[in-house]
């Protein structure tokens, strides 16, 4: 019963996450191609996934950052105070089925809801302080970041991209052809970051990450690859709606630069950037609000073509979606230890 649990569990983890954080990642991506069919770009990213993950099974997962043979790249022993000591695997109830329900209807709201947040706090409760303050700082790195290296290019490239659209043959910062290699490239390095944050959200239903049977490895790949098929079939979902919303996102040189700038954040914390351990999980969510959010700011201080009453509703906005993630994600966990009655005072002592 606890395997069809853990399975179930995973099922539906795997279409949540792939739903909510996949195409926060993968939203430009999808919004840049909209002109060609949703197979290839699902052939794509789907291939990708599949190499990252069959590294993470087979041992090779320390070269993307992670540990052999681990194929949450570490991450899940990182939830823990001392990841060399053996990690006791909790004992998967039906309750932990909650979490990606809780995360399927709020998907469906469009909230960008953190699933590291929601999810891995119902297997360690204890790190939830340690990831909160990861994430947060993962936010404002990626704000200001955003914010100085728009501030810097916005006139050169985003004025540029608004004036003079695509055109074939009409040299390099025009030419369809070069833009389409070039942000292919960075969306696959930006999608090969998020895979080795992100696959613990939802992986850790599989039991020991190092330990996981060869029938479980290939049913959870064919489980991610079809679900990231189905989720470009629905060319996004609600989450989408997120990134139209954006400043000229739709433009590929312009989906270039947010790619590979949003890879370069998540690539910084490979390090132990905050003091609390390089594998401690962080929430990817806020690191891709935090992107969009200091991008726009840099856009409307820097272009007076474009409107800046709206600004700071849609950054305030799209931060209290996140934030009230957070506080369904806590009260979830609250829930569970009062039905399995346990003591709410030893939830983060």
């Amino acid at each position: 019963m606890e395997s069809a649990i853990a399975l179930l569990g995973f099922t539906l983890a795997a279409y949540s996450v792939v739903g909510n954080d996949s195409i926060q990642t993968l939203g430009t991506f999808l919004t840049s191609n909209e002109d060609k069919p949703w197979w290839l770009l699902w052939i794509y990213a789907g291939g990708i996934m599949a190499v990252v993950v069959t590294m993470g099974y087979f041992g090779l997962g320390e070269y993307l950052g992670g540990r052999g043979g681990d194929l949450t790249f570490g991450k899940y022993a990182g939830l823990f105070q001392d990841p060399d000591k053996p990690i006791d695997f909790p004992t998967i109830s039906i309750w932990y089925v909650l979490p990606p329900l809780a995360l399927l209807a709020i998907t469906r709201l469009g909230i960008p809801v953190s699933t590291t947040f929601l999810v891995l706090t119902f297997f360690a409760p204890k790190a939830l302080p340690k990831m909160l303050i990861k994430s947060l700082g993962g936010y404002g790195v990626a704000f200001i970041f955003a914010i100085l290296a728009f501030v810097a290019l916005s006139r050169l490239t985003e004025r540029y991209f608004l004036r003079n659209p695509m055109a074939e043959d009409r040299g390099i910062m025009r030419s369809k052809r070069f833009w389409t290699v070039t942000q292919w490239l960075a969306t696959g390095f930006l999608w090969s970051q998020w895979l080795t944050q992100d696959l613990v959200n939802i992986l850790v239903y599989l039991g020991d990450p190092a330990d996981v049977a060869l029938w479980k490895f290939v049913f959870a790949l064919l489980v991610l690859v079809g679900m990231l098929g189905y989720i470009f079939y629905q060319r996004g979902g609600e989450i989408q709606k997120i990134v139209r919303v954006k400043t000229n996102t739709a433009d590929i040189r312009s989906a270039t630069f947010i790619d590979l700038f949003y890879g370069l954040v998540l690539l910084t914390f490979k390090f132990d950037a905050f003091g609390i351990g390089a594998k401690v999980p962080m929430s990817t969510t806020w690191v891709f609000l935090g992107m969009l959010a200091g991008r726009e700011v840099a856009l409307r201080l820097r272009l007076n073509e474009l409107d800046r009453t709206k600004l700071w509703p849609m950054v305030l906005g799209d931060l209290g979606k996140a934030t009230l993630g957070l506080v369904i994600s806590v009260l979830l966990v609250v829930l569970l230890y009062l039905v399995e009655g346990r003591e709410l005072a030893s939830l983060f002592g």
